[in-house]
């Protein structure tokens, strides 16, 4: 079975960072997108970014470009989100999905099958 754990979530000041983590077990398609969206109390679930699982350029999403960083950590089988000068509009809780083709900058979370279970960001 398809298995995504988030980690790294927390509580942090505005202009601070934090490194998200998803590790994703029973599934090892390269032709993949593995992608991280964000849902804050209230709002709908938004795509934050996305990348290739096997090879190929990230998305991002306008509003985070230039501080959020996305990328593969193939030994750990994990995806990392480098989020850095944060802000409170980006309190919300964090997950990790997948996505069975690759149109990675299709950021409609409806396209995206497999979730995990989130991992909170508050900032204050």
């Amino acid at each position: 079975d398809v298995q995504l754990v988030e980690s790294g979530g927390g509580s942090v000041q505005a202009g601070g960072s934090l490194r998200l983590s998803c590790t994703a077990t029973g599934f090892d398609h390269k032709d993949n997108c593995i992608g991280w969206f964000r849902q804050a109390p209230g709002k709908e679930r938004e795509g934050v970014a996305s990348i290739p699982i096997g090879r190929g350029a990230p998305y991002y999403v306008d509003s985070v470009k230039g501080r959020f960083t996305i990328s593969r950590d193939r030994a750990e089988n994990m995806i990392l989100l480098q989020a850095n000068s944060l802000n409170a509009e980006a309190t919300a809780m964090y997950y990790c999905a997948i996505r069975t083709d690759l149109h990675c900058g299709n950021f409609t979370a409806t396209r995206f099958g497999f979730w995990g279970q989130g991992t909170q960001v508050t900032v204050s």
